[in-house]
């Protein structure tokens, strides 16, 4: 509706522009040697009340806007008439009026589609021969007459195969896009049980007791499925912006702590790449999304890992004018000034000799700056060959801290994860298995279920796939817990959808939510946040 609305207001502006001009140019034609006034004066006054019958059509239309045929054709009658009138009166002077003719031929046609298009061809025709029986010069000059008309019969008919075929495009690319959407939805989520269960297993393996040679490969294995990951969720976050579903939710936010644990998450890829991560102390508290924030960092983050190897990195916050500023500065090779402009850009890379063995496809940098257009965040870098580069996140909002709660007695044991009853739901057999290997050496009771069929638990927690196939989902098993142990008890869904379609009933139901895959570090962090609600 927004859509007609807003073309049939063009056309009506388009309309007093079109009337202002053929004002102007009968108006010159009074002057031109060889022409009279007085001829043109009926033309210009006719045009004058054509211009403020146009403007109180314009004004229909901006206060009852919508789809209504018979005030479009009225409008089309409005044109034609006013043109005819000019061709009438001014004959062979006025003969440039039948542009407008054109005009309002194609424009309607364009604008409102096939069906319009066919009546201001016959209008424009009949509008045509009231002129050339009206008008003794016209009927002078049949083949002038003549090739008018054709002109108005053909464009139009052109004009109506190139809407068909633009049409027909349009809705192949729209089934396409749909398709390619379900190809990525059906994707994403086959690709993220294997990277998630091949995750969880290799921290299982972290903490077992492994001599040095094994714990090097387990780090070999974690490094390559870090890559991994982070470049299926780059493409999965390109995918989701591209289609318009990423809404920030803003909330208040601990910077100083926020970033500790970016940190946290980040301490082994940058164990890997040498590089030590220093972090400034911060006490303030701002208003952002946390979620697409660390997303953002993260992503500058392992910019740094690739391109600063072996050197030290600093992150720290800066006042900026009324707001904060995220910084993070790195020691590496430095970005040349030719290169600076293109770097947001989609798969650029700045590629050095010998950097073949770099991962990555250039989506890092292009992800932050869409995610900081979302959140109205500046995103800026500065670099110098040599040197190194920092990149500044500015125009985060200061805010006031919440309310804390007073600590209850025993929450600090809420942190320690041993003894933890965790309900275990996932109908993928390896994920289960990794899941449950994992959270037996934090020391969790595990009672793992492979369906959400006759569930029943005595559990301080509760983790669950949301697709468990066609019995249930994951929340629908979480609430049948609930009403058994009559409490809301802690809960956590595990996703490999989009967890856009969801996050509604999330909220109502007071369940934390992550996206497979799931580092084992946002896993035990959440867990223990869910440990802390149940021991409150």
């Amino acid at each position: 509706m927004t859509f007609q609305k807003n073309t049939e207001l063009d056309q009506a502006n388009l309309r007093i522009i079109v009337t202002l001009c053929a004002i102007g140019y009968i108006s010159v034609l009074g002057f031109l040697p060889g022409h009279q006034v007085e001829r043109y004066l009926p033309v210009i006054l006719y045009y004058v009340l054509f211009l403020l019958a146009s403007i109180g059509f314009r004004y229909a239309i901006s206060h009852w806007p919508g789809h209504y045929p018979v005030r479009r054709i009225l409008g089309m009658v409005h044109d034609y008439t006013g043109t005819s009138f000019g061709l009438i009166v001014g004959a062979e002077a006025a003969l440039p009026l039948y542009a407008v003719m054109v005009w309002v031929n194609l424009g309607n046609g364009m604008r409102y589609g096939s069906r319009y298009l066919a009546i201001a061809t016959a209008l424009a025709l009949l509008a045509l021969m009231i002129v050339y029986w009206l008008t003794p010069w016209w009927q002078t000059q049949p083949f002038m007459v003549l090739m008018l008309m054709i002109t108005s019969t053909v464009i139009p008919v052109y004009a109506h195969l190139l809407l068909e075929r633009t049409r027909k495009a349009s809705e192949e690319a729209v089934a396409a896009n749909l398709e390619k959407s379900r190809f990525l939805a059906q994707a994403s989520h086959d690709l993220r049980q294997p990277i998630h269960s091949i995750g969880l297993f290799t921290a299982c393996l972290r903490e077992a007791r492994l001599g040095d040679d094994e714990q090097r490969l387990v780090d070999s294995i974690d490094r390559s499925l870090l890559n991994v990951s982070q470049l299926f969720r780059s493409i999965l976050d390109l995918y989701t912006l591209d289609n318009g579903r990423v809404l920030p939710t803003f909330q208040p936010l601990h910077l100083g702590e926020f970033l500790a644990d970016v940190v946290r998450q980040n301490a082994e890829a940058a164990r890997w790449a040498g590089v030590e991560l220093r972090l400034r102390p911060c006490p303030h508290w701002v208003r952002a999304d946390p979620v697409l924030l660390t997303t953002m960092v993260q992503n500058i983050l392992s910019n740094c890992f690739k391109y600063g190897a072996q050197r030290p990195v600093l992150i720290g916050v800066r006042k900026r004018g009324r707001g904060l500023a995220i910084e993070v500065h790195d020691q590496g090779r430095g970005i040349h000034k030719e290169h600076l402009l293109k770097v947001f850009d989609e798969f650029y890379r700045v590629r050095h000799q010998r950097d073949k063995d770099v991962e990555g496809v250039g989506l890092g940098l292009s992800i932050v700056k869409r995610l900081g257009h979302l959140m109205n965040l500046d995103v800026a870098i500065r670099s110098r060959v040599g040197q190194g580069t920092s990149v500044c996140l500015n125009g985060l909002a200061p805010t006031v801290p919440p309310p804390t709660l007073a600590p209850q007695e025993g929450e600090h044991k809420a942190w320690l994860l041993t003894g933890l009853k965790v309900c275990l739901i996932e109908d993928d057999h390896n994920v289960l298995m990794a899941t449950c290997a994992l959270l037996e050496r934090w020391g969790c009771i595990v009672q793992a279920e492979l369906s959400g069929q006759n569930l029943s638990s005595d559990c301080d927690v509760i983790i669950a796939d949301y697709d468990l196939g066609n019995h249930a989902t994951g929340i629908e098993c979480i609430n049948t817990l609930r009403q058994q142990r009559g409490w809301a008890v802690p809960a956590l869904i595990l996703s490999g959808h989009d967890t856009d379609k969801i996050q509604t009933q999330l909220r109502e139901n007071n369940i934390a939510i992550l996206s497979k895959p799931v580092r084992p570090t946002e896993l035990r962090t959440t867990l223990r946040e869910l440990a802390r609600k149940q021991a409150g």
